[in-house]
């Protein structure tokens, strides 16, 4: 019976055996609840963290913090310039950037092109933007691989992807469109519907986000006229809000406005797309699964580490039950002394996350092909691995005690087997 006056003994007994104890001894055990507790948080957090780069990648870069976009139904939003003006006036909106979009096709060395040659032709999206709203939003400029942003004086001038590129692109796979011998200062034909222009590329733009890397970039008043649509209409709005303000809560004012029947109104996360949602799912799974075994050793290193001081110290052990020490103070003893190392353990392991690796990786994310990978660690979850840890750990550290203390006790003063 775990008994008040059990409690107080056993934990008189464990900081004493901790105190006598060999510091190596102690060291490598708490060592191992470090690497531990770094496997359960880190492994997960970095398998999460590669798929939250693409996000944040997505919300920072294309979407801010929230986005209106075409009903399914409709060729653009209807009555866009109230809705502009109406969204301008929220006292939480920072800035907003309203965008054409259209399909479009791209040629390329159309002049050097021989009778007997396939035309060098590319299918993509062509987007109208206000070059300084576009940058004020989502920082377009910053992604300039080659070359130069736009400005809003600048007609017949394109930015493009860098996966429209032969040079860029990752695979070589003839289904995989992209255009011969162009760079920045090449020529090209944009096609958009039945209007034909000869345009400039003028930057290249360097991005892990697919709705830039595949899609072309021009001044909208140009687009506008391309597309004849004079009434100013628009086919996206997206719109960064102040620091702190809740994109959520600027989603309700809007549909409570009646936005939504004649827009499409998300906040960044609606947006994102559900096959990174479903594999962020997986590799928490995955994460989960990996942490597991690091913990099922650590639980099988304490085993063995108080399984073999206990069983070295039976006789000590034996010689206090003979003295009236109860066999559950002896066995809370060794919980305590677990607890200890799991818990200092810990304390090292969250100094070390949220004081080291977390800012780290947000410096110098992972460069992996198609996200900026960071470490990803929840205050929630990592508390709960804390707590999990521990459990592992008091169970490791009282069975290994109760198998020795049930011994006879005559037999351990002895040293009897």
């Amino acid at each position: 019976m775990f008994s008040g006056l059990n409690i107080r003994i056993g934990f008189f007994l464990a900081v004493r055996q901790i105190k006598r104890a060999s510091l190596w001894t102690t060291s490598l055990i708490i060592f191992v609840m470090v690497l531990t507790f770094l496997n359960l948080v880190v492994v997960s957090g970095i398998l999460v963290g590669l798929i939250e780069g693409s996000i944040n990648a997505w919300h920072t870069q294309y979407t801010s913090d929230v986005i209106i976009s075409t009903l399914p139904d409709k060729k653009y939003i209807e009555g866009s310039p109230n809705l502009i003006a109406l969204i301008k006036s929220l006292p939480e909106v920072e800035q907003i950037s309203a965008r054409y979009s259209e399909g479009a096709t791209l040629e390329a060395n159309y002049k050097t092109k021989k009778a007997t040659e396939k035309p060098n032709l590319v299918g993509t999206q062509i987007v109208g933007i206000n070059p300084e709203d576009e940058n004020a939003v989502t920082f377009l400029a910053s992604r300039i691989k080659e070359g130069s942003y736009l400005k809003s004086g600048d007609y017949d001038e394109v930015l493009l992807g860098k996966y429209l590129l032969a040079q860029y692109v990752p695979v070589d796979d003839p289904n995989f469109a992209a255009l011969q011998k162009t760079t920045v200062g090449t020529k090209i034909r944009l096609t958009v519907g039945k209007v034909t222009r000869e345009v400039t590329v003028k930057g290249i733009i360097d991005s892990k986000v697919d709705s830039l890397t595949r899609n072309v970039f021009m001044v909208d008043s140009q687009l506008r006229s391309m597309i004849g649509r004079s009434d100013g209409n628009v086919d996206q709005i997206i719109v960064k809000l102040t620091p702190g303000a809740d994109p959520i809560a600027l989603k309700e004012t809007l549909l409570r406005s009646g936005v939504d029947r004649g827009a499409r109104v998300q906040t960044y996360a609606d947006a994102q797309p559900q096959f990174l949602k479903d594999i962020i799912n997986t590799f928490n799974m995955l994460g989960t699964g990996f942490s597991s075994i690091g913990l099922i050793v650590a639980s099988i290193t304490i085993f063995i580490v108080v399984f073999i001081n206990a069983y070295t110290r039976r006789k000590f052990i034996g010689i206090l039950k003979g003295i009236g020490i109860t066999g559950k103070a002896i066995e809370i003893s060794y919980v305590f002394q677990s607890i200890f190392y799991a818990l200092v353990g810990s304390t090292i392991g969250l100094l070390l996350v949220y004081l080291l690796l977390v800012p780290l990786f947000l410096a110098h994310p992972i460069d992996f092909p198609f996200s900026d990978g960071i470490l990803v660690a929840p205050v929630g979850q990592t508390i709960f691995r804390v707590f999990l840890l521990v459990f592992a750990t008091v169970i490791a550290g009282y069975l290994p005690a109760w198998m020795i203390v049930r011994r006879n006790t005559l037999d351990s003063i002895l040293g009897r087997n």
